[in-house]
């Protein structure tokens, strides 16, 4: 019998530690049957629009999300088949010509900040899993994950956490926590909740 795919959703504000999480359990599980996927992979393509009008996108809005390609692959995923995952590219502020092949690995897990946000792709997880970290702390995290690998200064940084980061975390993120199956304080690095999903995965893929 075909074993079913397990689809796991990490969501929470932008730096958050959501990747980190994530990244942390497939290190930690040592599984080839473990694979990430990143929501930003979906974000809409804008190839049709100028540089100056893809910096005022709102990108911590659902609208800016392609969730219906990633719910089509979500279903691809557990029906078994092979998937080409986009790639996203921060600096250009749209995505890449190239894309991410996957195999529907027995473990799948999704991070993102808006994942819970559309009923039926918070439905086709079987886990869910919300990162409650200070807003100060992402801040300060986005800020250098931005400048340091995004390409970002400080004023581009600041001016888009307070026009549409923190509004839309209020707006949509911190709300669609109550989906969550467990909810976890203190960041990526939670070493009891890190334990715990870890049990609950080996549960899954065994």
């Amino acid at each position: 019998m075909k074993q079913k795919t397990i689809l796991v959703g990490i969501a929470g504000a932008s730096a958050s530690g959501k990747s980190l999480l994530a990244d942390t359990l497939v290190e930690e599980l040592q599984s080839e049957h473990l694979c990430v996927i990143s929501e930003d992979s979906y974000y809409k393509d804008q190839s049709h629009l100028s540089m100056e009008e893809r910096v005022r996108t709102n990108y911590d809005h659902p609208e800016s999300m392609d969730h219906d390609l990633m719910l089509e692959q979500m279903i691809q995923l557990k029906n078994g088949e092979e998937i080409d995952v986009p790639l996203y590219d921060y600096t250009q502020h749209n995505r890449r010509e190239d894309t991410r092949k996957v195999n529907p690995a027995r473990v799948v897990i999704y991070e993102g900040i808006l994942l819970f946000t559309n009923p039926a792709i918070r439905e086709a997880f079987d886990l869910r899993f919300f990162m409650d970290t200070p807003l100060d702390i992402c801040l300060i995290r986005r800020m250098k994950r931005d400048i340091l690998s995004r390409g970002r200064d400080v004023d581009s940084v600041i001016k888009q956490y307070l026009e549409t980061v923190r509004p839309m975390y209020m707006q949509f993120i911190e709300p669609a926590r109550q989906h969550a199956d467990l909810i976890i304080p203190h960041g990526g690095k939670n070493r009891i909740a890190i334990d715990l999903i870890k049990t609950q995965i080996r549960n899954l893929i065994d």
